[in-house]
C-alpha cells in the first residue's frame, strides 16, 4: 500500500501573508517557516468548562499532554474555518456548522522544542464553540493517532494549572497574548446585566427618536397601491443586507426580536441592535455592544453519534468581536494579498467581475452541495483556485426574486411612465445583476412617489469598497424645494472647469445633475445607525462618464438634525458673534453642493503607465473616506465661487463657514471608522493647522474668515490631485497625518457630551406604519 505524501502547508511571511508558497509539513518546521493553524475549543455555558483532548502518546510536539479540544495545521490552499470544522470532525466526531465558530484572536506562537529539531512558527486562528451544556463524552469519537482521552475541565481550573506551568498541559502564557481566551470568557459571563443595561440605555440616548409623518396626498390612487408592494419589497432589501453584514447576522436579528419582550435587558438589547443592524456599534469604532452570549440557540441533533436520552449540541450561533473588514463580501480568512494574487491571474473578463459592485468572492470548500446543483456553472467565474465568483443574482437569489416579483407588481399598479418604467427595470436587474439600465431609469425618474431601491454603496467593504449594499429609500417629492436647487445642478460643468486642479486632469463632458427634494417615508437595508441627509447616485463610473449622476435630498431629515442637533452643537462649541451664521439655510444649501460635488472632479483616470483605470479601483479601502472628504470641501469651494458669480446671495459667504465648522463636530462623532466621520476629521485638522478655524480660551471656536478660503482651496486641491493621479499612497499618508482625533476636537467633543446632545436621529415611520398595519 502507497505511503500517503506528506501534508504540505503554506508559507508565509514573517507578517503572516501568503508568500504563494507551500511546503511539505516536516520541511516547516526543521525550516522554521511562518504557517498557520487553527485552534478550536469548546465551553459549556451551564457549567463553564473547557473540553480538553489529551495528545496522543505518539504526537512530535507535547505528547501526552492536556491540550485544546482540537486543533491542526491549515493545509496548503485551504482556509482557516474549514480547516477548524475539519480538525473537530477528524479528531473528536464532531460536526458543526460554520456559524459555529467564533474566531476570538490570531496568536503566533513562536517557539523550539524536541532538542532543537522541530521549530514552531505558528500563527494560530483561535476560535470558540459555545454550547449550552457539556456535549457527552460517550457522543465523542477519537481519532486515536491524534487523541487519546477527553474531558471538561472548569475554566479557572485550567487557568490556574496553565499558571502554574504543570507539566500534564501544553503550555500557554495566561498573562501573555493567550490569556485573550479566558479575560473574554470571563467578561462575558459576569453577572452583569444591571451595568451592560445602563452602557445600552446611555447608547441609545445618543439618537434622538424623530417621527416621520409625510402627507400621501399628491400621490394618484395607481402609485399608492404601488407604495404597498413598494414597501413590501423593502423589506425584503432589509434581508438581504443583515446578510451581507455576516453570515449569521439575520439569525441574531430574528433571535433578539422573538425575545425582545423576555426582559428589559433583552429590550434594550434589540432597541440598540435594531439601530445598528448588527452586533457592532457604529458611534464606538465599531465596537461590539454584543458578544456570542447573547446570540441565537440552535439544535443539531446529528453532529455527533447518538447517546440515549440526548437530544443533540446546542450551540450559540457566532459573530466576531471584530466587526470583519470585508463583512460577509469575502471569506472571512482571505487577506488582501491573497485576493490579489488570485485576482491578477485571472482573465480580464474576469478580473472586472471580482471587483465589482455585485459580486461576493466565495471559497470553493465553503459552498454546499445545493449550491453547486442549483448552478450551471454560466453566472460563476470558478478557477482553479481556491476563491470563486458569485453574482448577487445567484448569492441572494430567493429574496431577489420574491422583491422583482414584488416591484414588478408595483410596476403594474403606477400611474407614473417613469416610475413604471424604473421598477421594471430595477425588478429585472435584479434576477440579470446587470443594473445598467435600471440605474439609467432611476436617474430618469420623474415622480412624486420617489423611490431608489438596490445595491449602491461600497462603505461596508472596508477590505477594498469594491462591493455594494444594498438599500431602500422611499419619500414624497416636495416640488417646490425641487425648484429651489436646480441651480446646482445646472452648474456643473462650469464647476469642473474652474476646479482648484490642473486642467489635464478635468473633465469637459460633466452633465447637468437633476437633482429631487423628498420627504422621507421609509427606509431599510444600508441605513444603519447616523442616518443619511442626502445620496448622489449611481456610483457605476460608466454612467457617471457618459450621464453624470443624479441626487436626493432628504429634507425633513435634513430639518430634524438641523433642530436637534446642529444648533445645540453651535450652542456649545461656537463663540457667541458668530453663533448666529449657523442657520438652516447655509447648512442645507452645503448638504446639496456637497452632493453635486460628487458628480465633479476626478472618477475615471489615466495612470502615468497609460493604464484606464478609475479614483475606487486606485485608492480601494481610502476612496469612501477621501471621496467624502472631497464633496463636502470642494462642496464649500462651490458655494463660495457660486456666491462670487453672484447666483447665491452674499449673506452665505460667511454663514456657511461657520455652519460648516459647526457641522464638523456633528459629523466626528460617528466615529473614525465611519467614512463620513474620517473625512470630517481631516478636513477640521487641515483647515485648523492652517489658521481658518480658531479654538480660544473659552473652549469654543471661531471661523477667521481672512484665511478660510485660502485654506479650502489648498485642501480642494490637495484631495483632487490624489485622486487625479490614483495615488494611494498620498491618500494613505494624508488621511494618516490629518485623520486622528486632536486635542482641538476632544475640547469640542467633550462640550457636546457635557451638554448631552444627541448624536443622531433614529426615524420613526409613522405613515408607512401605517400603511403595514392596514394591509395586515
Amino acid at each position: 500500500m502507497a505511503a500517503q505524501p506528506e501534508e504540505r502547508l503554506d508559507v508565509l511571511t514573517a507578517g503572516g501573508e501568503k508568500t504563494g508558497t507551500s511546503k511539505p509539513r516536516s520541511e516547516v518546521h526543521r525550516d522554521g517557516d511562518y504557517h498557520r493553524a487553527v485552534h478550536v475549543w469548546i465551553y459549556s455555558e451551564s457549567t463553564g468548562e473547557l473540553l480538553l483532548q489529551r495528545r496522543a502518546d505518539c504526537k512530535d510536539s507535547w505528547p501526552g499532554q492536556w491540550d485544546i479540544s482540537s486543533a491542526g495545521h491549515i493545509s496548503a490552499g485551504d482556509s482557516s474555518l474549514s480547516s477548524a470544522q475539519r480538525e473537530l470532525d477528524e479528531e473528536l466526531g464532531i460536526k458543526l456548522p460554520s456559524d459555529a465558530f467564533e474566531l476570538l484572536f490570531v496568536f503566533l506562537q513562536e517557539c523550539v522544542i524536541n532538542n532543537g529539531t522541530y521549530t514552531n512558527n505558528e500563527y494560530n486562528d483561535v476560535y470558540l464553540v459555545t454550547t449550552l451544556a457539556p456535549i457527552p463524552l460517550e457522543a465523542i469519537t477519537l481519532q486515536e493517532s491524534e487523541v487519546s482521552a477527553v474531558r471538561y475541565m472548569r475554566l479557572d481550573e485550567y487557568k490556574g494549572c496553565l499558571a502554574k506551568e504543570s507539566r500534564e498541559y501544553v503550555p500557554y502564557d495566561v498573562d501573555g497574548a493567550y490569556g485573550q481566551l479566558f479575560s473574554i470568557i470571563e467578561e462575558r459571563y459576569k453577572d452583569n446585566i444591571k451595568s451592560r443595561s445602563l452602557t445600552l440605555q446611555k447608547q441609545i440616548n445618543r439618537y434622538a427618536p424623530i417621527h416621520l409623518e409625510p402627507e400621501l396626498t399628491s400621490l394618484s390612487e395607481g402609485d399608492r397601491e404601488a407604495l404597498g408592494y413598494i414597501l413590501k419589497a423593502s423589506i425584503v432589501i432589509d434581508d438581504i443586507f443583515y446578510e451581507q453584514v455576516w453570515n449569521s447576522n439575520r439569525a441574531l436579528r430574528d433571535w433578539l426580536k422573538a425575545h425582545a419582550n423576555s426582559s428589559s435587558f433583552d429590550k434594550l438589547k434589540w432597541s440598540y441592535y435594531s439601530i445598528n443592524r448588527s452586533p457592532w456599534s457604529c458611534l464606538d469604532e465599531n465596537k461590539a455592544f454584543l458578544s456570542t452570549a447573547d446570540s441565537a440557540v440552535k439544535l443539531l441533533t446529528d453532529a455527533t453519534k447518538s447517546v440515549s436520552g440526548w437530544k443533540g449540541i446546542e450551540y450559540r450561533a457566532a459573530f466576531p468581536l471584530n466587526k470583519p473588514p470585508g463583512a460577509n463580501f469575502y471569506p472571512p480568512d482571505m487577506d488582501k494579498m491573497e485576493f490579489e494574487i488570485w485576482k491578477n491571474g485571472l482573465p480580464e473578463k474576469e478580473q472586472k467581475d471580482a471587483t465589482g459592485f455585485f459580486t461576493v468572492i466565495k471559497r470553493s470548500d465553503a459552498l454546499l452541495p445545493s449550491t453547486l446543483a442549483q448552478s450551471d456553472g454560466s453566472n460563476q467565474a470558478k478557477t482553479s483556485d481556491d476563491l470563486f465568483i458569485v453574482p448577487y443574482s445567484e448569492e441572494h437569489k430567493s429574496s431577489l426574486v420574491k422583491a422583482a416579483e414584488l416591484l414588478h407588481k408595483a410596476s403594474e399598479c403606477s400611474d407614473s411612465p417613469s416610475l413604471k418604467n424604473f421598477l421594471r427595470t430595477k425588478a429585472d436587474a435584479f434576477l440579470s445583476n446587470d443594473y445598467y439600465e435600471s440605474d439609467i431609469a432611476w436617474m430618469e425618474l420623474d415622480s412624486n412617489l420617489d423611490v431608489t431601491i438596490g445595491p449602491y454603496e461600497t462603505y461596508k467593504d472596508d477590505l477594498f469598497s469594491y462591493k455594494a449594499t444594498f438599500e431602500a429609500f422611499v419619500g414624497v417629492r416636495d416640488d417646490i424645494a425641487t425648484s429651489q436647487v436646480k441651480l446646482f445642478g445646472d452648474q456643473l460643468q462650469d464647476l469642473e472647469k474652474h476646479l482648484p486642479l490642473d486642467n489635464i486632469y478635468k473633465s469637459d463632458t460633466v452633465s447637468a445633475a437633476p437633482i429631487r427634494v423628498i420627504n422621507l417615508l421609509y427606509n431599510s437595508g444600508d441605513v444603519e445607525g447616523p442616518q443619511t441627509i442626502a445620496f448622489n447616485l449611481p456610483n457605476d463610473e460608466r454612467i457617471v462618464n457618459e450621464r453624470g449622476t443624479s441626487m436626493v435630498m432628504l429634507k425633513n431629515i435634513s430639518e430634524a438634525k438641523f433642530k436637534h442637533i446642529l444648533k445645540p452643537i453651535a450652542n456649545a462649541c461656537i463663540r457667541e458673534e458668530q453663533e448666529d451664521y449657523v442657520d438652516f439655510e447655509p447648512y442645507y444649501t452645503h448638504i446639496v453642493c456637497h452632493e453635486c460635488c460628487h458628480g465633479i472632479g476626478p472618477h475615471s483616470i489615466t495612470l502615468p503607465s497609460g493604464k484606464r483605470s478609475t479614483v475606487r479601483m486606485e485608492l480601494q479601502e481610502f476612496h469612501s473616506a477621501l471621496e467624502e472628504a472631497k464633496a463636502d470641501i470642494v462642496g464649500l469651494w462651490a458655494l463660495n465661487f457660486l456666491i462670487k458669480k453672484c447666483l447665491l446671495p452674499k449673506s452665505l459667504s460667511e454663514s456657511m463657514y461657520v455652519s460648516f465648522l459647526a457641522g464638523c463636530f456633528r459629523s466626528i462623532r460617528f466615529g473614525l471608522e465611519e467614512a463620513h466621520g474620517k473625512g470630517q476629521v481631516l478636513q477640521f485638522n487641515w483647515l485648523y493647522e492652517k489658521g481658518a478655524f480658531v479654538l480660544h480660551s473659552d473652549g469654543k471656536f471661531s471661523v477667521d474668515f481672512t484665511k478660510v478660503e485660502d485654506a479650502v482651496e489648498s485642501l480642494s486641491r490637495e484631495i483632487l490631485t490624489i485622486q487625479a493621479k490614483g495615488d494611494k499612497h498620498a491618500a494613505k499618508s494624508l488621511l494618516e497625518s490629518r485623520a486622528s482625533l486632536t486635542q482641538p476636537l476632544r475640547v469640542a467633543l467633550d462640550k457636546i457630551e457635557s451638554m448631552q446632545v444627541p448624536v443622531d436621529i433614529t426615524p420613526i415611520f409613522g405613515t408607512a406604519n401605517k400603511l403595514f398595519a392596514s394591509d395586515q
